[in-house]
């Protein structure tokens, strides 16, 4: 049975695909251990890679801030990746890769049991909701596995890029409140 500790240990040891060659630190996880909101990302950037925590960069500073327009932070939820290491020149990871990194994630799942998983962007909703995934067509629906609710946005850095897709997001961010609100019971939003 794993513990966070264990697992943690564990992956940050992983020499599972020829991204650990590079790495400057494995990008493990961040956030409350029983969070019941799960936010997975692709990978890690360069300010990642650089500080061993998730969504720093940039944007990660996006994400807090939408985070907090619907009452959340990264005390009340959990923030991983599908992969723990940084792509070179932060291409979106191989599906090698990704296949070599997503028990961790997997595991780490396995220890939060959320009620809510939120996909950022389309590469991680692609890994974790369907595999035909088109984000541009399907953010903001809701998909049910397991009991878990799950949902995609795009990503922070997409709206970096793209200022269009602003209001579209916060609409979905506004949903996702309401879900939490109706399953959450101790992330008070």
């Amino acid at each position: 049975m794993d513990t966070w500790e264990s697992l943690r240990t564990e992956c940050l040891a992983c020499r599972g695909c020829s991204l650990a060659e590079h790495r400057n630190h494995v990008v493990f996880g961040d956030g409350a251990e029983d969070a019941e909101i799960l936010l997975i990302g692709e990978g890690p950037g360069q300010h990642e890679d650089e500080q061993g925590k998730p969504f720093v960069g940039r944007a990660g500073k996006l994400l807090d801030d939408m985070l907090e327009m619907v009452n959340l932070n990264r005390s009340k939820v959990y923030i991983a990746n599908i992969v723990k290491c940084r792509p070179p020149q932060n291409r979106d990871p191989l599906n090698v890769e990704q296949d070599a990194c997503i028990d961790w994630l997997r595991r780490q799942t396995a220890l939060l049991r959320p009620k809510i998983i939120v996909c950022l962007g389309r590469i991680a909703a692609k890994s974790i909701i369907k595999n035909d995934f088109r984000i541009t067509q399907e953010h903001g629906q809701w998909f049910e596995r397991d009991g878990i609710q799950m949902t995609a946005i795009f990503h922070p850095a997409a709206l970096l890029r793209d200022v269009q897709k602003r209001p579209a997001t916060f609409e979905d961010l506004k949903a996702i409140q309401v879900k939490a609100r109706e399953l959450c019971q101790h992330t008070e939003i």
